[in-house]
């Protein structure tokens, strides 16, 4: 992914002031922000959300998006979403998915419905459904909330192997926790980002 002198305002409000930033092939990046920075501004318009005022984001290959909100249906079943999104991705099957599911620790959920799922147990269906079309960029919004710590340390098993297998993860968070397994560490701060020591956020 590659974003070049992205501005965006609402009204005379100006929230992004010209982000610039590459995402390479195996890489494990990691944005913070307190709130009201720009994190959900930037990954809207980084998803095709939300057009930029000024500026281009350009991306190749397969792309995933798992937002801050988690986008599921509570009447339908875990194994219902997984064939609503099968078809929508055109997949042969869902061995990767139940690869992911695996690693989150959530396949006995499989005909459970959404609407009486643990936050957490929503949360790890909504990054299964971003995943599960193994895409090339990975953007997530506030990915862990709602995890306990086993799940939260699966997250980061699972991040490091898409790292390894040369997928592009941008994680977004506006606490910046085990930032040593991050490739690097940017904040987003009056607009722009700026490199971060990893140690010393």
């Amino acid at each position: 992914m590659e974003v070049v002198d992205v501005h965006h305002h609402y009204g005379k409000r100006l929230v992004l002031r010209g982000v610039d930033f590459t995402l390479p092939a195996g890489s494990l990046i990691g944005v913070v922000g307190e709130n009201g920075a720009g994190k959900s501004t930037l990954l809207r318009i980084l998803a095709g959300e939300l057009r930029p005022s000024r500026g281009s984001v350009r991306h190749g290959g397969r792309f995933g998006y798992c937002p801050q909100q988690v986008v599921v249906n509570d009447a339908l079943t875990v194994r219902q979403h997984l064939a609503f999104f099968r078809a929508a991705f055109r997949l042969d099957s869902l061995g990767y998915a139940r690869e992911v599911m695996d690693v989150l620790g959530f396949s006995d959920y499989l005909d459970e419905r959404a609407g009486v799922l643990s936050g957490g147990t929503r949360q790890k269906l909504n990054v299964t459904l971003a995943l599960m079309h193994d895409p090339q960029v990975l953007l997530l919004d506030e990915p862990y909330q709602g995890f306990d710590w086993d799940t939260y340390l699966r997250f980061w098993e699972l991040a490091s192997r898409l790292r390894e297998r040369g997928r592009s993860v941008l994680v977004v968070s506006h606490l910046a926790y085990d930032t040593q397994r991050l490739d690097e560490l940017w904040r987003l701060d009056g607009g722009r980002l700026q490199a971060q020591g990893r140690e010393a956020a």
